[in-house]
């Protein structure tokens, strides 16, 4: 009997420490980071931010609970950093949960606050229905705040967080200037590049005269895709510029296409010239690589017209990055029109290139008529992967050591021109590699480690179309074939158990 009672008792001691167990969980736990990119672990950055708030930090996450699961996650992990950014701050960070979806005055706060509910299905007794679903936080220090209206499931948690809070506790912003007067793109012609930037600087044209120095409180210059010749007097402003410890992005067009007219030519703007001096080489043609975007076409099918998508190697897909700051985290940057890059400087400079086409790229010469409808070998591709990015450090102007960023293509981050009256959107990496060389020539807080920390897209379409097959084929059949080996196998264990029964020596 004391057995018994003690087997009883050993059985609910368990219980009742697992149950504990599981309570403190919720607030006390240990969690591993097995992830590529360490998407869970909180970077320097956020660390050295918290550390030195001054003020308080309230954050109210406005989520609805009862979600499907995968959407549901979001909320847990979002809980979970926010108990680590708790911790590390010092008391200096609280946060509250509030389902908007209890009370209509909930969700009147939430909408005008700015964060805008989703429609998610939702399956309840065997149906599908639609429900308005919250996912949204306000960040508040002192009488100012910021709102992440939507936290996107899988996207880069911790940056959001941090950057807000790091636009509410800065006192000084760095202020970039994007060079005007040569025929480059005005600052909301870079409207997703300048929405990004905003929220550690001052985004601001910049005009370059020949009597007046560059204003001191510029700390980083952008020149993007100039047309016109740029004088030599401006070029010389931009060397006291370099010289004083300025830094410089320059995403230049050497040659440009126009696919109404299916004509590339080069162009020229005093630029070329100038980078030469400095051991950097924009090469004056086009590059061609085999993994690269499509054009749509009009083709005719019997009597019918019908638009289709073709493959030009005019429109360079990067998936081949260095392991370097500016480009950390890209994973597919489109680069239309690229120029290949040549570095012939001295010890002096350190050149670190940052972004390279695929192994089968090639080069034409300029000009050129563009055949929308060519059918491309092997053999149009005989160069290897060749240098589109790059970042040097060195004496640039002068003895002084200061950085810049080159990119061989300047409207990879264009949304319009001046006068484009629909903005055309880029996709992400674009921006972010604009923005992080920004980050990487101006700021030091390493918050550009965080801006491409999410889960980035990597689309199958990558892969060649024998692969996919064999893919998809492998997916259909190894868990038939699995199933198959397992019947067996259980089959002839049964059978030999079977033998064995029937044998006299059995007992």
């Amino acid at each position: 009997m004391r057995t018994k009672k003690s087997f009883y008792t050993s059985v609910l001691l368990v219980i009742g420490i697992l149950l504990l167990i599981n309570f403190m969980s919720k607030d006390y736990f240990i969690r591993f980071d097995l992830t590529e990119n360490q998407r869970f672990t909180l970077s320097d950055a956020s660390e050295n931010i918290l550390e030195e708030l001054l003020e308080p930090v309230t954050v109210k996450a406005y989520f609805s609970e009862n979600l499907p699961p995968n959407i549901a996650q979001t909320r847990q992990d979002f809980k979970d950093l926010l108990v680590e950014y708790a911790n590390l701050s010092g008391g200096n960070l609280v946060y509250e949960f509030i389902n908007p979806n209890e009370d209509p005055q909930s969700e009147e706060e939430a909408a005008q606050s700015g964060i805008s509910p989703v429609m998610i299905n939702v399956r309840e007794k065997d149906q599908m229905k639609q429900q308005k679903a919250f996912m949204g936080a306000i960040i508040q220090m002192g009488d100012q705040q910021d709102v992440i209206p939507f936290m996107q499931p899988g996207e880069a948690m911790e940056y959001a967080l941090t950057t807000s809070i790091k636009k509410l506790s800065v006192v000084d912003k760095p202020t970039i200037g994007l060079v005007q007067g040569h025929g480059e793109p005005p600052g909301y012609g870079l409207q997703q590049a300048g929405q990004a930037l905003s929220v550690l600087y001052n985004f601001e044209d910049v005009t370059i005269t020949d009597t007046e120095d560059i204003d001191g409180r510029f700390k980083t210059l952008a020149i993007v895709a100039p047309t016109d010749t740029i004088p030599a007097s401006h070029l010389a402003k931009l060397d006291q510029f370099l010289e004083r410890g300025g830094r410089l992005l320059v995403a230049m067009n050497k040659v440009d296409g126009d696919l109404q007219q299916a004509y590339g030519r080069s162009i020229f703007t005093g630029l070329g010239p100038w980078l030469k001096k400095k051991g950097l080489t924009v090469e004056n043609k086009f590059l061609t690589d085999a993994n690269c975007a499509s054009v749509t076409v009009q083709q005719q099918q019997g009597p019918f017209r019908v638009q289709s998508q073709v493959q030009f190697p005019f429109l360079p897909v990067l998936n081949n990055f260095a392991d370097h700051p500016v480009t950390k985290g890209l994973e597919s940057v489109v680069l239309p029109f690229a120029s290949p890059l040549v570095f012939a400087g001295d010890t002096t400079m350190n050149y670190m290139p940052l972004a390279y086409s695929s192994e089968q790229s090639g080069t034409s010469s300029v000009p050129i008529y563009f055949n929308i409808q060519q059918q491309w070998t092997d053999a149009d591709f005989p160069l290897g992967s060749q240098v589109v990015a790059a970042a040097v450090e060195g004496p640039l102007a002068g003895n002084t050591v200061t950085k810049m960023v080159l990119i061989g293509d300047g409207d990879f981050v264009i949304n319009a021109r001046e006068g484009q009256q629909q903005p055309q959107a880029v996709q992400p990496d674009n921006v972010s590699l604009f923005v992080n060389s920004i980050d990487w020539l101006s700021d030091d807080t390493g918050l550009i480690e965080l801006r491409t920390k999410g889960v980035t897209s990597r689309p199958i379409d990558q892969l060649e179309d024998g692969t996919k097959t064999t893919l998809k084929w492998l997916n259909f059949a190894l868990p038939l074939l699995f199933a198959v080996i397992y019947g067996i196998v259980r089959a002839q264990i049964r059978r030999m158990q079977r033998v064995k029964r029937m044998e006299v020596s059995y007992e």
